[in-house]
């Protein structure tokens, strides 16, 4: 298993066990978050505060993870099922709707951490899950 593979299971271990201060121990200082159909933020400071405003609207885990590692980078593929606790902004109101979607996220690795993060996933599918 290569170095950005074990970090990227890791990652996700952590992100399942709300381990968020080990997950942030696997981020490099100046960590590029790419936000699915958001913005990009850069350092561990913005990527906490995403994280414990994720915690405070969502209930989550990873399962299915399929992880691929070549040209420097890894992708993750996986389901991320939920429970949707705090209205989110502007998305639909939240009362403890449950969904199940698949994701990818590409992460990048740097002098042993992981030094980038881009995810994806169908926004409109999530809306659609959670509104019915």
């Amino acid at each position: 298993m290569t170095t950005l593979e074990t970090l990227v299971r890791s990652y996700f271990s952590a992100f399942n066990a709300g381990d968020k201060e080990s997950l942030l121990s696997l981020l490099s200082d100046d960590i590029i978050h790419d936000i699915n159909q958001g913005d990009r933020e850069i350092g561990k400071e913005h990527f906490a505060a995403f994280r414990s405003h994720m915690d405070e609207c969502y209930l989550e885990q990873i399962t299915d993870l399929v992880v691929m590692v070549g040209g420097g980078r890894a992708t993750a593929e996986f389901t991320c099922s939920g429970t949707y606790l705090k209205t989110d902004g502007s998305l639909p109101p939240a009362s403890g709707q449950n969904y199940s979607l698949p994701c990818v996220a590409i992460f990048e690795e740097r002098e042993g951490l992981i030094s980038r993060i881009t995810s994806y996933y169908n926004l409109r599918d999530w809306i659609s899950m959670v509104s019915s």
